[in-house]
Protein backbone atom coordinates (compact mmCIF):
# COMPACT_ATOMS: atom_id res chain seq x y z
CA UNK A 1 0.00 0.00 0.00
CA UNK A 2 1.51 3.01 -0.61
CA UNK A 3 1.89 5.89 1.68
CA UNK A 4 -2.05 7.70 2.00
CA UNK A 5 -3.04 9.64 4.94
CA UNK A 6 -5.99 11.15 5.98
CA UNK A 7 -5.53 15.36 6.64
CA UNK A 8 -5.68 16.30 8.94
CA UNK A 9 -5.38 13.72 11.31
CA UNK A 10 -8.57 12.24 11.90
CA UNK A 11 -9.43 13.07 15.54
CA UNK A 12 -10.19 10.62 18.54
CA UNK A 13 -13.86 10.75 18.28
CA UNK A 14 -15.35 10.60 15.05
CA UNK A 15 -19.68 10.76 14.81
CA UNK A 16 -21.41 7.05 14.68
CA UNK A 17 -22.44 7.32 11.27
CA UNK A 18 -18.50 7.86 10.03
CA UNK A 19 -16.57 4.58 10.11
CA UNK A 20 -12.50 4.70 9.03
CA UNK A 21 -11.75 2.02 6.94
CA UNK A 22 -8.29 2.05 5.81
CA UNK A 23 -6.04 5.03 6.01
CA UNK A 24 -7.57 7.92 4.02
CA UNK A 25 -11.02 6.35 3.65
CA UNK A 26 -14.46 6.85 5.32
CA UNK A 27 -17.52 5.06 5.24
CA UNK A 28 -20.85 7.35 5.83
CA UNK A 29 -23.79 5.46 6.99
CA UNK A 30 -26.40 7.85 5.18
CA UNK A 31 -29.52 6.22 7.02
CA UNK A 32 -31.70 5.53 4.09
CA UNK A 33 -33.99 2.81 5.42
CA UNK A 34 -32.25 1.72 8.50
CA UNK A 35 -28.64 1.48 9.86
CA UNK A 36 -25.82 -0.05 8.27
CA UNK A 37 -28.22 -0.48 4.85
CA UNK A 38 -26.30 2.27 2.68
CA UNK A 39 -23.55 3.67 2.38
CA UNK A 40 -21.77 6.73 0.85
CA UNK A 41 -17.76 6.78 0.85
CA UNK A 42 -14.91 9.81 1.67
CA UNK A 43 -11.45 9.70 0.29
CA UNK A 44 -9.58 11.59 1.86
CA UNK A 45 -5.63 12.79 0.94
CA UNK A 46 -3.32 15.34 0.92
CA UNK A 47 -5.31 17.84 1.45
CA UNK A 48 -8.09 17.09 -1.18
CA UNK A 49 -11.07 14.87 -1.31
CA UNK A 50 -13.93 13.06 -3.12
CA UNK A 51 -16.91 11.54 -2.85
CA UNK A 52 -18.15 7.96 -3.92
CA UNK A 53 -21.70 7.45 -4.08
CA UNK A 54 -23.96 9.96 -2.00
CA UNK A 55 -26.68 8.16 -0.54
CA UNK A 56 -30.22 10.17 -0.43
CA UNK A 57 -31.02 14.23 -0.85
CA UNK A 58 -31.79 12.83 3.17
CA UNK A 59 -28.17 12.18 3.70
CA UNK A 60 -26.44 15.76 3.48
CA UNK A 61 -26.35 16.46 6.52
CA UNK A 62 -23.76 13.53 7.50
CA UNK A 63 -21.78 14.12 4.40
CA UNK A 64 -21.25 17.78 5.41
CA UNK A 65 -21.10 16.55 9.07
CA UNK A 66 -18.18 13.91 7.64
CA UNK A 67 -15.93 16.77 6.30
CA UNK A 68 -16.71 19.13 9.42
CA UNK A 69 -15.14 16.15 11.57
CA UNK A 70 -12.23 14.95 10.10
CA UNK A 71 -11.41 18.94 9.63
CA UNK A 72 -11.81 18.67 5.48
CA UNK A 73 -12.74 22.11 3.80
CA UNK A 74 -15.92 21.84 1.58
CA UNK A 75 -13.71 23.65 -1.13
CA UNK A 76 -10.84 20.59 -0.83
CA UNK A 77 -13.24 18.50 -2.21
CA UNK A 78 -12.79 18.08 -6.05
CA UNK A 79 -15.26 14.63 -7.09
CA UNK A 80 -18.39 13.54 -6.39
CA UNK A 81 -18.36 10.26 -8.27
CA UNK A 82 -21.99 8.32 -8.13
CA UNK A 83 -21.37 4.60 -8.90
CA UNK A 84 -24.80 4.74 -11.41
CA UNK A 85 -28.21 6.85 -11.19
CA UNK A 86 -30.60 4.51 -8.49
CA UNK A 87 -31.46 7.02 -5.75
CA UNK A 88 -29.78 5.53 -3.15
CA UNK A 89 -26.51 5.83 -4.53
CA UNK A 90 -27.00 9.38 -6.48
CA UNK A 91 -30.24 10.92 -5.13
CA UNK A 92 -27.73 13.59 -2.84
CA UNK A 93 -25.25 14.57 -5.60
CA UNK A 94 -27.13 17.69 -6.77
CA UNK A 95 -27.59 19.02 -3.24
CA UNK A 96 -23.89 17.90 -2.40
CA UNK A 97 -22.95 19.50 -4.88
CA UNK A 98 -24.56 22.80 -4.38
CA UNK A 99 -22.34 22.80 -0.96
CA UNK A 100 -18.99 22.30 -2.49
CA UNK A 101 -17.63 25.46 -4.47
CA UNK A 102 -14.63 23.60 -6.01
CA UNK A 103 -15.97 19.96 -6.96
CA UNK A 104 -16.87 18.38 -10.48
CA UNK A 105 -19.17 15.42 -10.45
CA UNK A 106 -18.26 12.30 -12.82
CA UNK A 107 -20.67 10.60 -14.05
CA UNK A 108 -21.17 7.46 -16.27
CA UNK A 109 -22.26 8.55 -19.92
CA UNK A 110 -25.34 6.96 -19.70
CA UNK A 111 -26.68 9.01 -16.25
CA UNK A 112 -25.52 12.42 -17.30
CA UNK A 113 -28.42 13.43 -18.54
CA UNK A 114 -30.54 11.93 -15.46
CA UNK A 115 -27.68 14.02 -12.99
CA UNK A 116 -28.47 17.04 -14.68
CA UNK A 117 -32.26 16.77 -14.96
CA UNK A 118 -33.16 14.53 -12.35
CA UNK A 119 -37.23 14.78 -13.62
CA UNK A 120 -37.49 11.27 -15.08
CA UNK A 121 -35.95 9.70 -12.41
CA UNK A 122 -38.47 11.16 -10.08
CA UNK A 123 -41.10 10.46 -12.25
CA UNK A 124 -39.45 6.52 -12.71
CA UNK A 125 -39.39 6.55 -8.79
CA UNK A 126 -42.98 7.73 -7.93
CA UNK A 127 -44.47 5.39 -10.08
CA UNK A 128 -43.15 2.54 -8.04
CA UNK A 129 -42.92 4.37 -4.81
CA UNK A 130 -46.11 6.86 -4.53
CA UNK A 131 -45.59 10.56 -3.28
CA UNK A 132 -45.45 9.76 0.41
CA UNK A 133 -42.96 7.41 0.14
CA UNK A 134 -40.48 9.53 -1.98
CA UNK A 135 -40.53 12.67 0.16
CA UNK A 136 -40.40 10.26 2.59
CA UNK A 137 -37.14 7.94 1.92
CA UNK A 138 -36.03 10.47 -0.64
CA UNK A 139 -36.41 13.72 -0.63
CA UNK A 140 -36.66 16.14 -3.78
CA UNK A 141 -34.16 15.85 -6.10
CA UNK A 142 -32.07 18.30 -7.52
CA UNK A 143 -30.11 18.41 -10.56
CA UNK A 144 -26.12 19.59 -11.21
CA UNK A 145 -25.61 22.12 -13.99
CA UNK A 146 -23.84 20.56 -16.50
CA UNK A 147 -20.84 22.95 -16.33
CA UNK A 148 -19.46 21.16 -13.37
CA UNK A 149 -20.40 17.58 -14.46
CA UNK A 150 -18.18 15.25 -16.26
CA UNK A 151 -18.62 11.99 -18.06
CA UNK A 152 -16.20 8.98 -16.78
CA UNK A 153 -14.57 7.24 -19.52
CA UNK A 154 -13.48 3.43 -19.62
CA UNK A 155 -9.74 3.31 -17.66
CA UNK A 156 -10.11 6.72 -17.22
CA UNK A 157 -7.81 7.66 -13.99
CA UNK A 158 -7.94 10.59 -11.46
CA UNK A 159 -6.32 11.63 -8.65
CA UNK A 160 -7.10 12.61 -5.12
CA UNK A 161 -4.22 14.78 -3.69
CA UNK A 162 -2.30 12.63 -5.42
CA UNK A 163 -3.88 8.98 -4.78
CA UNK A 164 -4.95 6.93 -8.22
CA UNK A 165 -8.09 6.07 -9.10
CA UNK A 166 -8.75 4.29 -11.75
CA UNK A 167 -12.82 3.92 -13.85
CA UNK A 168 -14.02 1.23 -15.58
CA UNK A 169 -17.20 0.73 -17.22
CA UNK A 170 -18.74 -2.69 -15.39
CA UNK A 171 -22.66 -3.34 -16.72
CA UNK A 172 -25.07 -6.15 -15.27
CA UNK A 173 -26.90 -3.89 -12.64
CA UNK A 174 -27.43 -1.22 -14.71
CA UNK A 175 -25.80 0.21 -17.94
CA UNK A 176 -25.05 3.49 -16.21
CA UNK A 177 -22.49 1.76 -13.95
CA UNK A 178 -18.53 2.07 -13.57
CA UNK A 179 -16.35 0.87 -10.97
CA UNK A 180 -13.42 2.87 -9.11
CA UNK A 181 -10.42 1.06 -8.35
CA UNK A 182 -8.53 2.87 -5.50
CA UNK A 183 -4.69 2.13 -6.24
CA UNK A 184 -3.70 2.34 -2.66
CA UNK A 185 -6.20 0.24 -0.80
CA UNK A 186 -5.84 -1.98 -3.77
CA UNK A 187 -9.68 -2.30 -3.44
CA UNK A 188 -12.62 -1.35 -5.73
CA UNK A 189 -16.00 1.29 -4.89
CA UNK A 190 -18.14 -1.31 -6.35
CA UNK A 191 -21.94 0.80 -6.15
CA UNK A 192 -24.05 -2.51 -6.74
CA UNK A 193 -21.97 -4.57 -9.18
CA UNK A 194 -20.26 -6.63 -6.53
CA UNK A 195 -23.64 -7.31 -4.90
CA UNK A 196 -24.82 -6.65 -0.91
CA UNK A 197 -23.51 -8.01 2.19
CA UNK A 198 -25.13 -7.03 5.21
CA UNK A 199 -23.55 -6.70 8.49
CA UNK A 200 -25.66 -8.58 9.96
CA UNK A 201 -24.51 -11.96 8.48
CA UNK A 202 -20.94 -11.72 9.16
CA UNK A 203 -19.77 -14.81 11.00
CA UNK A 204 -16.55 -14.51 13.11
CA UNK A 205 -15.20 -17.02 11.24
CA UNK A 206 -15.98 -17.42 7.55
CA UNK A 207 -16.38 -13.52 7.50
CA UNK A 208 -18.70 -12.22 5.07
CA UNK A 209 -21.66 -13.18 3.08
CA UNK A 210 -22.89 -11.66 0.19
CA UNK A 211 -25.79 -11.78 -2.37
CA UNK A 212 -26.47 -10.22 -5.74
CA UNK A 213 -28.98 -7.43 -6.54
CA UNK A 214 -31.13 -7.36 -10.06
CA UNK A 215 -32.52 -4.18 -9.40
CA UNK A 216 -34.92 -3.45 -12.06
CA UNK A 217 -34.36 -2.42 -14.89
CA UNK A 218 -31.22 -3.34 -16.40
CA UNK A 219 -30.16 -6.65 -14.52
CA UNK A 220 -28.08 -8.76 -17.48
CA UNK A 221 -26.40 -11.88 -15.86
CA UNK A 222 -23.86 -11.99 -18.66
CA UNK A 223 -22.93 -8.59 -18.34
CA UNK A 224 -22.49 -8.85 -14.65
CA UNK A 225 -20.71 -12.31 -14.74
CA UNK A 226 -18.09 -10.39 -17.13
CA UNK A 227 -17.74 -6.85 -14.82
CA UNK A 228 -17.42 -9.11 -11.87
CA UNK A 229 -14.13 -11.19 -13.64
CA UNK A 230 -12.76 -7.51 -14.75
CA UNK A 231 -12.62 -6.37 -11.31
CA UNK A 232 -11.14 -9.46 -9.92
CA UNK A 233 -8.45 -9.40 -12.94
CA UNK A 234 -6.96 -6.47 -10.25
CA UNK A 235 -6.49 -9.55 -7.43
CA UNK A 236 -8.28 -7.17 -4.97
CA UNK A 237 -7.79 -7.20 -1.03
CA UNK A 238 -11.35 -5.61 -0.66
CA UNK A 239 -14.64 -4.27 -2.09
CA UNK A 240 -16.27 -1.45 -0.73
CA UNK A 241 -19.83 -2.33 -1.15
CA UNK A 242 -22.61 0.68 -1.09
CA UNK A 243 -24.60 -1.91 0.87
CA UNK A 244 -22.96 -2.20 3.09
CA UNK A 245 -19.37 -0.72 3.80
CA UNK A 246 -16.03 -2.55 3.47
CA UNK A 247 -15.54 -6.78 2.29
CA UNK A 248 -12.56 -8.66 2.34
CA UNK A 249 -10.02 -9.58 4.90
CA UNK A 250 -7.49 -10.46 2.04
CA UNK A 251 -7.14 -11.28 -1.61
CA UNK A 252 -8.16 -14.75 -1.36
CA UNK A 253 -11.10 -13.35 1.00
CA UNK A 254 -12.77 -11.68 -2.24
CA UNK A 255 -12.25 -14.70 -4.35
CA UNK A 256 -14.55 -16.12 -1.78
CA UNK A 257 -17.21 -13.95 -2.04
CA UNK A 258 -16.92 -13.37 -5.99
CA UNK A 259 -16.82 -17.45 -6.41
CA UNK A 260 -20.59 -17.02 -4.01
CA UNK A 261 -21.80 -13.59 -5.84
CA UNK A 262 -21.27 -15.64 -9.67
CA UNK A 263 -22.83 -19.21 -8.13
CA UNK A 264 -25.96 -17.20 -7.07
CA UNK A 265 -26.13 -14.96 -9.87
CA UNK A 266 -26.48 -18.46 -11.80
CA UNK A 267 -28.82 -19.59 -9.55
CA UNK A 268 -30.91 -16.23 -10.04
CA UNK A 269 -31.05 -16.84 -13.83
CA UNK A 270 -32.30 -20.54 -13.58
CA UNK A 271 -34.59 -19.71 -11.14
CA UNK A 272 -35.74 -16.98 -13.46
CA UNK A 273 -35.64 -19.17 -16.47
CA UNK A 274 -37.76 -22.05 -15.02
CA UNK A 275 -40.69 -19.43 -13.78
CA UNK A 276 -40.76 -17.26 -16.78
CA UNK A 277 -43.97 -18.17 -17.88
CA UNK A 278 -45.46 -19.65 -14.17
CA UNK A 279 -48.79 -18.30 -13.44
CA UNK A 280 -48.31 -15.43 -10.58
CA UNK A 281 -44.85 -15.20 -11.92
CA UNK A 282 -43.82 -12.44 -9.70
CA UNK A 283 -44.64 -14.15 -6.62
CA UNK A 284 -43.36 -17.60 -7.55
CA UNK A 285 -40.31 -15.19 -8.10
CA UNK A 286 -40.50 -13.79 -4.32
CA UNK A 287 -40.95 -17.67 -2.88
CA UNK A 288 -37.84 -19.12 -4.54
CA UNK A 289 -35.58 -16.36 -4.29
CA UNK A 290 -35.94 -16.53 -0.75
CA UNK A 291 -35.62 -19.92 -0.34
CA UNK A 292 -32.25 -19.36 -2.35
CA UNK A 293 -31.25 -16.22 -0.14
CA UNK A 294 -32.20 -18.24 3.20
CA UNK A 295 -30.14 -21.34 2.58
CA UNK A 296 -26.93 -19.64 1.36
CA UNK A 297 -27.23 -17.52 3.93
CA UNK A 298 -27.91 -20.47 7.25
CA UNK A 299 -24.99 -22.11 5.19
CA UNK A 300 -22.91 -19.56 6.23
CA UNK A 301 -24.53 -18.24 9.41
CA UNK A 302 -25.85 -21.75 11.11
CA UNK A 303 -28.40 -21.49 13.48
CA UNK A 304 -28.00 -17.92 14.94
CA UNK A 305 -29.63 -16.57 11.35
CA UNK A 306 -32.88 -18.60 11.53
CA UNK A 307 -35.00 -17.95 8.28
CA UNK A 308 -37.46 -16.02 9.86
CA UNK A 309 -34.61 -13.15 10.06
CA UNK A 310 -32.93 -13.83 6.79
CA UNK A 311 -36.24 -13.06 5.56
CA UNK A 312 -37.02 -9.62 7.35
CA UNK A 313 -33.22 -8.34 6.96
CA UNK A 314 -33.73 -9.19 3.23
CA UNK A 315 -37.56 -8.64 2.06
CA UNK A 316 -36.79 -5.76 0.11
CA UNK A 317 -33.65 -6.96 -1.56
CA UNK A 318 -36.09 -9.79 -3.06
CA UNK A 319 -38.95 -7.44 -3.41
CA UNK A 320 -36.72 -5.83 -5.84
CA UNK A 321 -34.54 -8.45 -7.17
CA UNK A 322 -37.80 -10.25 -8.21
CA UNK A 323 -38.99 -6.90 -10.17
CA UNK A 324 -35.72 -6.93 -12.32
CA UNK A 325 -35.65 -10.40 -13.19
CA UNK A 326 -38.83 -10.16 -14.49
CA UNK A 327 -38.12 -7.15 -16.55
CA UNK A 328 -35.13 -9.36 -17.40
CA UNK A 329 -37.25 -12.50 -18.53
CA UNK A 330 -40.00 -9.68 -20.62
CA UNK A 331 -37.12 -8.19 -22.44
CA UNK A 332 -35.90 -11.21 -23.23
CA UNK A 333 -39.00 -11.92 -25.50
CA UNK A 334 -38.69 -8.96 -27.17
CA UNK A 335 -37.85 -8.87 -30.52
CA UNK A 336 -34.39 -6.91 -31.31
CA UNK A 337 -34.73 -4.03 -32.80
Amino acid sequence: MSATTALPSAPASLPSYLEPLVPGVYAIDTAFQRDHFDACFLIVNGGRAAFVDTGTRLALPRLLGALAALGVPRDAVDWVIPTHVHLDHAGGVGPLMAELPSATMLVHPRGLRHMVDPSALWAGALAVYGEAEMRRSYGELMGVPESRAQVSSDEQRITVGGRTLRLIDTPGHARHHHCVWDEASAGWFTGDTFGLSYREFDDPERGAWIMPTSTPIQFEPDALRASIARMMAARPSRMYLTHYSVVGRDAADVERLAALLVAQIDEMEAIALRLKDAPDRHVALKRELLALYQRRAIEHCGERMPPTRVAALLAMDVELNAQGLGVWLDRKDRPAP
